[in-house]
């Protein structure tokens, strides 16, 4: 039996507390970070690789299945305002398409030629980069996209929660974080899904920061597209410079469109 699908190690859910089922909860997801930590060599590997890629104009692409698809667009959506990079570098797709987003498509992840017939709308090339995402390392969509990827000469990796999975062993970089059983029996959304959006965070922030998206800890390509970002900006702009003036260091931001052009302006004009 996938380790996924194995009993939870909590019985009679249901006539416990609700303290007791927080505290269930939050102890099972206390551990999942110390599984992500064992695949970190396999992540490391994975995002030097895709910063090679992207360097050559390559793109990374997620793809899964229900949660595991939700966690990829998420992660992929909010790359462009958090580093100011073009729409389409990071594609999230998955099974069933856009409508699967809100609503589960009735079989869909079960279309073995479905995932990559999904990815060549995108016109794939050597220098990308897919990343499958199931939790049962089993998921059709993503098995079927990830062989065809692998034999096109992209480079595949995969997000999984079962050992010796067959997705595991179709590509190049397999990530692995066997988190255990869930709290809710099979509930992959919880501890699998924790560990899947934690190692999505570490490859796209580690990827943008490799690509010099980021100064010193700061997101100086961000999108200022609220009100909260531009004042966040204006202040890094102050931190930046000699700047002690709010506004003046805020029309410079909106004039220049980006923390990193605001900088790189007011410096140049002081010399």
């Amino acid at each position: 039996m996938k380790v996924t699908e194995q009993s939870s190690n909590y019985s009679n859910l249901d006539k416990m507390t609700t303290r007791e089922l927080l505290c269930g909860i939050n102890a099972e997801d206390k551990t999942v970070a110390y599984s992500v930590e064992k695949a970190i060599p396999q992540i490391e590997k994975l995002v030097d690789g895709v910063v090679e890629r992207m360097k050559k104009g390559g793109r990374l692409f997620y793809m899964g299945a229900g949660t595991s698809g939700r966690l990829g667009i998420v992660d992929a959506s909010e790359i462009p305002p958090t580093y100011g990079v073009e729409h389409g570098i990071v594609v999230g797709l998955i099974a069933g398409g856009d409508g699967a987003i809100r609503k589960a498509v009735e079989n869909a992840e079960d279309d073995i030629e479905r995932g990559w017939t999904d990815l060549c709308a995108f016109e794939p090339n050597e220098n990308d980069t897919l990343v499958g995402i199931a939790s049962s390392g089993t998921t059709p969509y993503v098995l079927g996209a990830i062989k065809n990827a692998r034999a096109k000469g992209l480079l595949t990796s995969c997000i999984v929660c079962n050992p010796d999975s067959p997705i595991a062993e179709a590509c190049e970089v397999p990530i692995v974080a066997v988190v255990g059983p869930e709290f809710v029996t099979g509930s992959t959304r919880m501890k699998s899904g924790t560990a899947q959006k934690l190692i999505l965070n570490m490859i796209s922030t580690s990827i943008m920061i490799k690509l010099g998206r980021v100064k010193g800890n700061k997101m100086v390509d961000m999108q200022l597209s609220n009100i909260k970002l531009v004042d966040r900006g204006t202040r890094m702009i102050m931190g930046e410079t000699d700047i002690t003036d709010y506004e003046f260091a805020k029309s410079l931001l909106l004039k220049h469109g980006s923390v990193r052009s605001a900088v790189d302006a007011y410096e140049n004009s002081k010399k």
